[in-house]
C-alpha cells in the first residue's frame, strides 16, 4: 500500500467525495429540492463524511484519525437513514433509493476496513500506509 501525503489520495475519501456529488445531484431535483431543510440536512451529513476523513488525516495521529473515521461512519449512517425518509415521502424513486443506500453501505464498509487496518498497524501517525 502506498504512503499518502494528502487526504485526497485516500481511496475512502475519494469514495465519500463521489457519494457527496451523487447526493447533491439527487437533492437538486424536485420534489427533493423544494424541502430546503431536509435538503440542507442530508447535504451536511454527506459532506461530513469526507470532511471528517480529511480532518482526521490532518491530525497526523492514528488515535485521533480513528476517532474522526468513526464520526465519518456515523455520518454515513445518517445519510442512509435520510435516504429511507426521502423514499418514504416520495422524494426519490425506488431505483435511486437502492443505488444510494448501496453506495452508503459501501463507503461505511470501506471506513470500517480502514479503521481495522489503522488499529492493526504499529504506526502512530504522521502519514499513513
Amino acid at each position: 500500500m502506498a504512503t499518502w501525503s494528502k487526504f485526497e489520495d485516500i481511496p475512502v475519501w475519494q469514495e465519500a467525495r463521489e457519494l457527496a456529488k451523487d447526493i447533491y445531484r439527487l437533492t437538486s431535483l424536485e420534489p427533493f429540492s423544494k424541502d430546503l431543510r431536509f435538503c440542507s440536512q442530508i447535504r451536511a451529513a454527506v459532506g461530513s463524511i469526507m470532511d471528517n476523513i480529511a480532518e482526521g488525516f490532518e491530525k497526523e495521529n492514528n488515535k485521533e484519525f480513528i476517532q474522526f473515521l468513526y464520526v465519518a461512519k456515523g455520518s454515513c449512517g445518517e445519510v442512509r437513514s435520510q435516504l429511507h425518509r426521502a423514499k418514504d415521502v416520495g422524494f426519490i424513486s425506488d431505483t435511486d433509493y437502492k443505488n444510494h443506500v448501496d453506495k452508503t453501505l459501501n463507503v461505511s464498509a470501506s471506513i470500517s476496513n480502514f479503521i481495522k487496518y489503522l488499529k492493526g498497524t504499529d504506526m502512530s501517525g504522521l502519514r499513513y500506509l
